[in-house]
C-alpha cells in the first residue's frame, strides 16, 4: 500500500467505479476487494466494504459508506491529455455513461466524482502568462469539453 492514498467516499458503488475507472485511464488498475467482516451502519457483512485501486498511477481507497455524504467539486481528478482525440475519448467515456458536463473541462462521472480532462495546451498556455494565457483562458471560459484547435487559436493571437 502507498503511503499517502486519496479515500473517496462512495455510497455503495466503490467497486464498479474503480473498475470503470480502470477500464477507462492507463496505467489503472483494481489492486483489492475488501469485504466488510460484520454489519456496519450502511451495510452487511460480507458487502464490499473497500476497494484499492489506482487512477492514472495514483493511489486510491473507495469506501462504501453509505448516503451521509456527497461529492463536491472541491475534490477533482486532473487528467492531462496531449490532443483532441485523447481529450474526446476520456470526455465521451465519463460522461456518456451516466455522468455530466460542466464547464471549463470539468465533469462528473455517475457517481459524482468531479474530473478535469484537461488539454496540456491549455495548461501551457496559462503558463506563458501575459496576452496568450489571457486569450486562452477567454477561449476556454465559454466551453464545457476543451476544444483543443480553439485553444491553439486563442494561443496565436
Amino acid at each position: 500500500m502507498a503511503k499517502n492514498t486519496i479515500c473517496i467516499w462512495y455510497d455503495k458503488d466503490a467497486e464498479a467505479a474503480a473498475r470503470f475507472y480502470a477500464e477507462v485511464f492507463p496505467d489503472s488498475a483494481v489492486t483489492a476487494v475488501h469485504k466488510a467482516p460484520g454489519d456496519y451502519p450502511s451495510g452487511k457483512a460480507g458487502d464490499v466494504l473497500t476497494v484499492e485501486f489506482t487512477v492514472a498511477g495514483v493511489a486510491c481507497i473507495g469506501l462504501n459508506g453509505g448516503p451521509i455524504f456527497k461529492h463536491s467539486e472541491a475534490f477533482s481528478f486532473q487528467i492531462a491529455t496531449d490532443d483532441q482525440a485523447e481529450t474526446d475519448r476520456y470526455w465521451n467515456a465519463i460522461v456518456g455513461n451516466g455522468g455530466q458536463e460542466s464547464a471549463c473541462g470539468w465533469c462528473k462521472d455517475r457517481w459524482g466524482i468531479s474530473w478535469q480532462i484537461t488539454p496540456r495546451v491549455l495548461t501551457d498556455a496559462m503558463a506563458a502568462g501575459g496576452d496568450e494565457a489571457k486569450r486562452a483562458f477567454a477561449a476556454m471560459m465559454d466551453m464545457k469539453k476543451i476544444d483543443v484547435a480553439r485553444i491553439e487559436a486563442a494561443r496565436r493571437g
